[in-house]
């Protein structure tokens, strides 16, 4: 008994030494002077180096925008690139304060993993992209075909599933990188392409003829995508949902980068208070009363940064990632 109460304690310390560990990443970031964020290899749309090499994207969007409410300027931020093999262990060590990069929310990852999904902010599924030439209609007449996919993803559980249910065979092409993937097949070296549909889309628009690609109607999955942090630090956890929910109430509300000012002198409280004209909710969070004031003037709100980065460069339309109001699933808690 007595050694199984020395075990109990010193997993008891252990454990509250990660937690002091964990904690204080607000104070961190401050010190630092800017946010560490992880995204994915350039992937267009949600995380990719434009022409004078500064990343935008949906994903890069959601760093930036914490960014602005820490430091009152989005580009305080340290964007690292990570691979889905490595991006939980660069979260985990602390090399980056958040990781906001097409990751799907899992219950393993939620809890196994030690992470906090902090919200969604891209409803997704897994699909198939395939060439015009291979003449199917339907991923259920991908039988026998060679897959190109990405490991250490739930893509590659999704397609194992998918296929043994539909008592179809496939050769795996496993593939690290979404760059990479896209050179493999382009290259002939697979027959079919299978990731999020969104990173289909992004991935189609770098092919060498973009025309001749098309996605299977299939969807085979659910996949949540949304920003993540380190369990521990319930603070910092709050300050990075809050931030994306600041961003959906935002579009939900009406309230724009560009009409930000006048909606100042809003009649509407939750405006009022999301603007930081009434309350105290930036003191609750440890952050300036304006911190969401500017998030949404130098980043804008979800509905903007879904425009600029997928609608606008990629024709993806909003589909289930509109407001709930407009019959999607974007939904967040009341800012009261």
């Amino acid at each position: 008994m007595k050694f199984g109460k020395v075990l109990f304690v010193a997993a008891a310390a252990a454990t509250a030494m990660t937690a002091a560990a964990q904690a204080g990443t607000l104070d961190d970031v401050k010190a630092r002077g800017e946010l560490q964020c992880g995204v994915a290899t350039p992937l267009p749309g949600f995380a990719n180096p434009n022409a004078d090499n500064v990343w935008e994207g949906l994903d890069v969007d959601v760093c930036r925008a914490v960014a602005a409410a820490v430091f009152g300027d989005p580009m305080k931020v340290k964007i690292t690139p990570t691979t889905s093999k490595e991006r939980f262990t660069v979260l985990q060590s602390g090399e980056i304060d958040m990781l906001a990069r097409n990751t799907t929310w899992t219950f393993s990852r939620d809890v196994n993993l030690g992470f906090e999904f902090v919200g969604v902010n891209y409803y997704d599924g897994q699909g198939f992209l395939v060439n015009k030439s291979l003449g199917v209609s339907s991923a259920t007449e991908l039988d026998g075909a060679s897959v190109c996919v990405q490991t250490g993803t739930t893509t590659e559980l999704n397609l194992a599933d998918y296929f043994r249910a539909q008592g179809m065979k496939y050769e795996t092409v496993p593939i690290a990188t979404a760059e990479e993937g896209a050179k493999v097949y382009d290259e002939g070296r697979c027959d079919v392409y299978t990731t999020d549909a969104s990173g289909l889309y992004s991935l189609r628009s770098t092919l060498a003829a973009p025309a001749e690609q098309v996605v299977l109607p299939e969807i085979i999955s659910k996949e949540p995508l949304g920003p993540l942090v380190r369990h521990g630090d319930q603070q910092w956890g709050d300050i990075a949902r809050w931030t994306l929910n600041t961003m959906i109430i935002a579009e939900e509300l009406g309230v724009t980068s560009a009409n930000i000012d006048e909606m100042t002198s809003s009649t509407n409280p939750e405006i009022l208070r999301l603007l930081g004209v009434e309350g105290n909710m930036g003191e609750q969070l440890g952050l300036d009363s304006k911190w969401a004031y500017n998030v949404i003037k130098n980043v804008g709100n979800y509905g903007e940064s879904f425009k600029r980065n997928l609608t606008d460069t990629l024709n993806i339309e909003r589909g289930i990632n509109a407001q709930w109001k407009d019959g999607g699933l974007l939904y967040a808690p009341p800012m009261r």
